[in-house]
């Protein structure tokens, strides 16, 4: 009886064994078929061979591909860019010109003049003017965020919202699962029951947890009648309004804008939507909104992974690469994959007047460590860098020389250039580059300024955390 008892489980381990194998060999000629970066698919082989039950389970969540996978059939994505207007760029430099063809080759990016664009820099008055334009809707808002939480604000957003479905406006609601996933549910069930259409983007069950977890919608977006938008950087938390336990209100920067720009934020909405839903939201082309006889000249660019280009990685390269005087940048995570972290210092060393600013004080601490560990190659290259000390600065912002800045929901990191869906303004507009250039300025005098030989004095235990934290730099 024991004999074949344990001639039994001699059958299951090698069973076991061979398909244990056969599921890391598998694994390892996936990786390698998707001719991705080397380093990647190298060190992805490493923890498969080294740590295989471990490996597999991280690749599951975190190293597969959404590449060349459509949200939208052609038909519909013809359907829902029927309207747009192509129109050739007129007045630019020659940077910005091949700006606006680099958009147009990689995601069909409309170019829209006319616009009229406020900035707001502070969550008190980007709300007040937000609360204001929902009163004012007649027919549809369209709302996205990737985090709304169920405080203050929120709960104020919401009974809008719910007031605005009992006037006969239609509603939808987009909001990123994970993102909004430890602030309850509370909040999107009292708007459901109400008449809001809300949908979380890629709801995360049992069942999907693999295929989901790592790709988060961080897009931040609101269209309302179809002429005017909201672009930006905050989401929907009281501590845009009144700060947090560590720090007043958080610095950031959204966008409000008016005019047919507004068509192509409606279009990142409705593809979205349509992923999600199966409904495809369209303007009619009578609502579209007309360019002013001033106003300046925009793009909106979407990505997300499973474009076949990495779009907004391939802006900011493009963005510094063009850089001839100065190129400023806003970021609260500053992970830049190699091409992007070279492309800054030869701009460095070029003579380029290029800074950097950071927050002091981070939301994450492995953030903070992991963006740490990219400062001395920068200020080796002469990058100036400066730590935001009033709050936390969670503004995305790139100014380059005079006529062209890029803001939006994109950080300066692996994970909004590969892993999330983002949405970002392109403006090409001297008199919008100098507004934003004020504001940069303006706050540089909340910043201390890092010098090298101060930072090369920080303890030693700190340096080695960090250079841990950026061997995690890809997935975080």
């Amino acid at each position: 009886m024991l004999s074949e008892l344990f001639s039994f489980a001699t059958i299951l381990y090698d069973v076991f064994m061979i398909l244990y194998v056969l599921t890391i060999v598998g694994t390892l000629i996936v990786i390698v078929s998707e001719n991705r970066n080397p380093v990647k698919s190298l060190a992805w082989a490493t923890v498969l061979v080294l740590l295989p039950m471990v490996g597999i389970v991280l690749y599951l969540f975190f190293g597969r591909s959404l590449k060349n996978r459509h949200m939208l059939s052609r038909k519909n994505w013809r359907r829902l860019h029927a309207a747009d207007a192509m129109h050739v760029p007129h007045s630019l430099s020659s940077s910005g010109t091949l700006q606006t063809h680099l958009m147009t080759s990689l995601d069909q990016a409309a170019y829209y003049e006319g616009n009229d664009i406020k900035i707001f820099t502070d969550g008190k008055s980007k709300f007040d003017s937000l609360m204001a334009d929902i009163k004012a809707a007649k027919e549809f808002i369209h709302i996205q965020y990737y985090i709304v939480e169920d405080d203050s604000l929120g709960r104020e957003l919401g009974e809008l919202l719910i007031e605005k479905v009992n006037q006969g406006v239609k509603v939808k609601l987009i909001y990123d699962h994970v993102g909004s996933y430890k602030f309850g549910k509370s909040i999107f069930k009292r708007l459901r029951k109400a008449g809001v259409e809300a949908s979380p983007f890629f709801e995360i069950t049992f069942t999907k947890i693999a295929n989901r977890l790592n790709w988060r919608n961080h897009r931040k977006l609101v269209i309302i009648d179809g002429s005017v938008g909201y672009i930006g950087g905050m989401n929907v938390a009281d501590r845009y309004v009144t700060g947090d336990k560590k720090s007043g209100p958080w610095r950031d920067t959204h966008l409000r804008i008016a005019g047919p720009a507004v068509a192509a934020m409606h279009n990142a909405f409705a593809t979205d939507w349509y992923y999600m839903r199966r409904t495809l939201l369209t303007l009619p082309q009578d609502s579209l909104p007309q360019p002013g006889a001033t106003g300046d000249a925009v793009q909106i660019v979407a990505s997300g992974p499973t474009d076949k280009w990495n779009a907004i990685s391939f802006v900011v390269l493009r963005a510094i690469t063009m850089a001839k005087k100065n190129l400023y940048i806003q970021t609260p995570y500053f992970l830049p994959n190699d091409a992007l972290l070279k492309a800054l210092q030869v701009a460095a060393l070029s003579g380029v007047d290029v800074r950097l600013m950071i927050p002091r004080r981070t939301d994450s601490t492995l953030l903070r460590l992991a963006s740490g560990s990219y400062l001395k190659e920068c200020l080796l290259a002469g990058i100036k860098v400066y730590f935001y000390d009033a709050a936390m600065l969670h503004s995305k912002v790139i100014i380059v020389d005079d006529d062209f800045v890029t803001t939006g929901s994109s950080n300066f990191d692996f994970r909004s250039f590969e892993h999330n869906f983002e949405c970002n303004a392109l403006i090409y507009s001297t008199s919008f580059n100098r507004r934003m250039k004020e504001i940069f300025i303006d706050d540089q005098h909340r910043c201390t300024r890092l010098i090298l030989s101060h930072w090369r004095r920080r303890p030693i235990t700190t340096k080695a955390m960090e250079s841990l934290a950026r061997l995690l730099a890809p997935i975080l």
